[in-house]
């Protein structure tokens, strides 16, 4: 699933392709994808707006229309948004279409059907349960020392558990959540409410460290129109992860072996030395 970095870059591309371009015509062709919606209602309401901005909150994308209509879309998994020309064959899990004014077609394509999208007003965003229960961005200012520490002392939760709640920590996924533990040198399976006043700053540093990082070298590549996630996704940070899906291997600090444990169903990694109970 992708984490902040590459949703943040995702958005970033998308306006950069079709911001201020208008939709000529809307298809919603699994009705699944946008369940609160009928076919009919996407096609009427997305006809003819313009889009305003390409933004995010949290991992949800959100397309600002003029006249106060907002498209979040969850990419969950495998969702992915591609840029075709209007004779290109479309991919075989399409599952929208956006119509714009220069002969190309916004497609969302999602093989495991995981991806949501949903129409609202902006009026009705503070009330949306999905987006008022977000933690604060981490780049904001809210996201602070301070925060993280009130969030902590309120759980038993190991921190790998609480950085992976999107309500305490948003955007962290598991790939970024191992790195900044490491970058910290605190052990995963420390609870989060023991974790000491002299490590907790450091850890907050480390979540930014890596989530800036990421962003900073998904900037500097080439997007493909035709496949924008992809060039995120397969291009290439993942050679660079310090301790991530590297069990077995020497850590890159001090040469001890990187070990691998479960935490709520998903892999952690870890260097024994450098992140010590």
């Amino acid at each position: 699933m992708p984490e902040l970095p590459e949703v943040e870059l995702v958005a970033r591309a998308l306006a950069r392709l079709v911001g201020g371009r208008r939709i000529v015509a809307a298809k919603l062709l699994q009705p699944s994808v946008a369940p609160e919606t009928t076919r009919a209602a996407f096609a009427r309401r997305l006809r003819g707006r313009r889009i305003e901005r390409v933004g995010r909150r949290g991992k949800i994308i959100m397309f600002e229309f003029e006249r106060g209509l907002l498209l979040l879309t969850h990419l969950r998994m495998t969702g992915r948004f591609l840029l075709l020309p209007t004779a290109a064959a479309l991919p075989k899990h399409t599952h929208a279409l956006l119509y714009l004014d220069d002969e190309r077609r916004l497609v969302f394509s999602d093989q495991r059907r995981f991806g949501r999208m949903r129409l609202v007003r902006a009026d009705e965003l503070p009330h949306l349960k999905q987006l008022r229960a977000l933690a604060p961005e981490p780049f904001s200012p809210e996201f602070t020392p301070e925060y993280l520490r009130a969030v902590f002392k309120r759980t038993q939760r190991t921190l790998k558990e609480t950085l992976l709640d999107q309500t305490k920590v948003t955007g962290l996924g598991n790939i970024y959540a191992v790195e900044a533990l490491f970058r910290a040198g605190v052990h995963p399976q420390t609870v989060a409410a023991r974790l000491s006043t002299r490590r907790l700053p450091r850890l907050h540093q480390a979540i930014l460290a890596v989530l800036d990082e990421a962003i900073a070298h998904g900037s500097t590549l080439n997007v493909d129109p035709e496949d924008i996630e992809g060039s995120y996704y397969d291009g290439g940070y993942n050679g660079r992860w310090r301790v991530y899906d590297r069990a077995g291997e020497p850590c890159v600090k001090c040469g001890a072996t990187v070990r691998r444990i479960v935490q709520a169903k998903r892999s952690t990694y870890f260097c024994p030395r450098c992140q010590r109970r």
